[in-house]
């Protein structure tokens, strides 16, 4: 893992000044944050339970949502979007502050913290709901997407190709409240302690520097 990382790192090099977009109004002004600072990432890795908890711990992230986007379904419901018949993808909506975190640092991650490779499969997770996938809310997002893409499959990072869908961001639903913070208020529960905590722990060891300061 030390060693894909260092090629992600190497190839992620350059920066782009940030851009703004309206999806950050979806903050409760109640979130005591100046919400016009702040900028949003819309990643698709699998089952959102997975990856919730690694981006949580990031800092510079202010909120994470586990929900649904890409699909032709409005409101859609977790059983819905298990069918694989909605077109959505599981994701997570991180709104972040761009002077603390950048968006090439969870490019990073987001590499790192799923299997890139895999088409409409993650594990055990089979169905486009469970589709790598970024859902870009600007020109800039996409290009970096697009440059890093290539550049990593160029670079043999990983042994076959990288298969992450682009699609433009248009409409983001939250997952049921039983979705959201999930690894936190569920954490003895066996598929937690198996699959989410190895996950949690490679990702600390990895970033420790991108780490929430206690």
């Amino acid at each position: 893992m030390k060693i894909l990382f260092l090629a992600i790192s190497s190839l992620m090099g350059f920066l782009f000044p940030s851009q703004k977009n309206n999806t950050t109004k979806s903050l409760n002004m109640s979130d005591n944050i100046n919400i016009e600072k702040m900028d949003t990432a819309t990643f698709g890795t699998g089952c959102f339970w997975c990856t919730e908890a690694v981006f949580q711990q990031v800092e510079g992230v202010i909120k994470v949502t586990s929900g649904y986007s890409g699909g032709k379904v409005d409101n859609p419901t977790y059983k819905q979007v298990c069918t694989g018949t909605t077109g959505h993808a599981e994701c997570l909506n991180i709104v972040y502050d761009p002077a603390k975190i950048t968006f090439d640092d969870l490019l990073k991650i987001f590499w790192q913290v799923h299997d890139p490779t895999t088409l409409n499969r993650q594990g055990n997770d089979v169905g486009t709901q469970y589709r790598s996938v970024v859902f870009y809310h600007n020109d800039e997002q996409k290009a970096k997407v697009e440059k890093y893409k290539a550049e990593l499959n160029k670079s043999g990072a990983w042994d076959k190709p990288i298969v992450t869908t682009l699609e433009p961001f248009v409409k983001f639903y939250p997952a049921e409240d039983y979705h959201q913070n999930y690894y936190n208020e569920n954490g003895n529960e066996g598929y937690c302690q198996f699959v989410i905590r190895p996950k949690v722990e490679k990702f600390q060891k990895v970033f420790k520097a991108k780490l929430k300061k206690h």
